[in-house]
């Protein structure tokens, strides 16, 4: 071997060696990023998503990192490309389909005292020493949702009240957003807002954590079922995990298949507080509730 051939070699393994270290072989180390509707909050959001995207990255061999989004980043991080699945409320979920074309791929199984929930509805609510006794109450009160992109924290709700002939836009002192899930319950208990909504299991959830006590309110058209969370409205499919129209099919299956799989005693089921995931559910209740109140682009 000449000195030219012996320095050419070197130079290939250095090459070589620099791009091991570099991360650049042929081997795919990309990091697909799971948008999450942080509703009450981004901590809050990793504290019960955080494992799951471990979960994830466990069961595919790809890593999945959990992204929180509040609201109004949901639309722009799947606009933008800069998530390649997303778990949003169904409202959310139906108005990405028709807009940009994301893809169902599982739908999560709620979780309470062992039972297996996969709908959810929304919850109207005042201090418990509040003169409102009916939905024809809240005329002329400042009434607080979530957000009004928010499904069970707003447009189940506001379905409800239109069909009674209540319009919170037009009828309630203000129609108030509190921006996450725990602002609304707590604005209601201090007296900032006097009638609230929000999605239904979050006042046992936040009783379940020391935040409030559920004998501290009172709840407004309480619907008498079997469901084990109270709430005010019909009930509608659970969140939906979606893939983006850029993301790979067989990445998104894969993902499927590992959330399908996911046992109820994991890590990332207890977590979220779930039993675990199912095939996507019919959303064409969530496209009609949302005509009703002529909201987005289901409003055009």
């Amino acid at each position: 071997m000449t000195t030219l051939t012996r320095k050419l070699a070197k130079g290939m393994v250095f090459s070589l060696s620099l791009l091991v270290l570099l991360g650049f072989t042929s081997t795919s180390h990309a990091d697909y990023k799971i948008g999450v509707l942080a509703k009450r909050g981004a901590p809050t959001c990793m504290a019960k998503w955080g494992a799951t995207g471990a979960y994830l990255t466990e069961r595919t061999g790809e890593k999945c990192t959990i992204v929180p989004l509040k609201f109004e980043a949901i639309e722009p991080a799947v606009k933008e490309g800069r998530v390649d699945f997303v778990l949003a409320n169904s409202a959310f979920y139906v108005e990405l389909k028709k807009k940009y074309n994301v893809r169902a791929v599982a739908t999560l199984v709620n979780s309470t005292q062992g039972k297996a929930l996969k709908e959810f509805g929304g919850v109207i609510f005042v201090r418990k020493d509040s003169p409102v006794q009916t939905l024809e109450d809240i005329k002329g009160k400042k009434f607080m949702c979530v957000n009004k992109s928010s499904f069970g924290g707003a447009h189940m709700a506001w379905r409800l009240l239109l069909e009674n002939g209540i319009d919170p836009t037009k009828d309630c002192a203000a129609f108030l957003e509190g921006g996450k899930h725990d602002n609304v319950v707590l604005a209601v208990k201090n007296g900032t807002a006097e009638v609230g909504t929000v999605r239904s299991d979050t006042l046992e959830r936040m009783q379940d954590e020391g935040k409030i006590r559920m004998d501290e309110f009172r709840i407004i058209h309480k619907v008498e079922d079997d469901f084990p969370f109270v709430h005010s409205t019909r009930l509608y499919p659970e969140w939906p995990l979606a893939a983006l129209e850029k993301t790979d099919p067989a990445l998104a299956d894969k993902v499927a298949a590992a959330l399908k799989a996911m046992p109820a005693d994991s890590e990332a089921a207890k977590r979220a507080k779930i039993v675990g995931w199912t095939d996507p559910a019919d959303y064409t209740p969530v496209e009609e509730c949302l005509k009703a109140i002529k909201f987005g682009v289901f409003g055009e």
